[in-house]
């Protein structure tokens, strides 16, 4: 397979109207918990195409200040929803108007997380066709994009539901899409996941786009289209005209 060259910046072109629907969590379970801080690992094998509806880790802080791994479905319902089906679950949130929404407003203040990756995927159309990139790191360090937590009692069992924030891109993103999650920088963890914290002013400050000279986007094979597909070969690079 001939190797992609990396994405470095660019010009806005070709975006779909999605934001951020598929993301990597595949790095060692030691690595994880040393960088986010947790008394635990989770429980979820290595994974290359999570996708929306699907239970994967969340990290939340505590009220004493701990840090603990819990398990989340992806896709908001908020605790006041009295029947699921009465409306959609939205797998994101815009940064820009979450603390307003009535849908997000209360986990902005008062129940926020992150959620744990190691790569996310967004689409490009190239000649007619999207394209999907992989986004990460450039060390493949782990890192944490800004969720939103919310409760709801099931007539079983409590339900541990989350969505994405996006901002607007960096100058890396621009090139493949209008939007990214917010990835919160490490030294921001402590604030972001403060259950203490809501003012809304200071939260702002947390959720603008990573800087781009941290990141690499490369394009990866289009069986990550499907959700049904899992596995690292895709992730490895691939030229995205062929």
């Amino acid at each position: 397979m001939q190797a992609a060259s990396r994405v470095r910046g660019g010009k806005r072109s070709g975006h779909n109207s999605a934001m951020c629907g598929r993301y990597t969590l595949y790095g060692s379970q030691s690595r994880h918990r040393e960088h986010f801080g947790t008394a635990e690992d989770f429980d979820l094998a290595p994974r290359y195409n999570i996708a929306p509806s699907q239970s994967v880790p969340v990290v939340r802080q505590s009220s004493d200040g701990l840090r603990h791994f819990v398990m989340a479905r992806w896709g908001l319902m908020p605790s006041w929803v009295n029947d699921p089906a009465e409306l959609s679950h939205p797998i994101n949130a815009k940064a820009e108007t979450a603390a307003i929404k009535p849908m997000f407003r209360h986990a902005y203040r008062k129940s926020r997380v992150l959620v744990p990756a190691d790569g996310f995927y967004e689409w490009k159309v190239i000649e007619g066709k999207k394209q999907p990139y992989l986004i990460r790191m450039r060390d493949e360090s782990p890192f944490g994009m800004a969720g939103l937590l919310e409760h709801w009692q099931g007539p079983e069992s409590e339900v541990l539901t989350f969505a994405v924030l996006t901002t607007e891109p960096n100058t890396l993103m621009a090139d493949i899409h209008n939007r990214m999650p917010v990835i919160v920088k490490p030294e921001d963890y402590g604030r972001w996941l403060d259950p203490g914290l809501s003012d809304v002013a200071e939260l702002q400050k947390l959720v603008g786009p990573y800087p781009e000279r941290f990141m690499e986007a490369y394009p990866v094979n289009r069986r990550v289209n499907s959700p049904a597909n899992d596995g690292p070969e895709l992730i490895e690079p691939r030229d995205a005209t062929i």
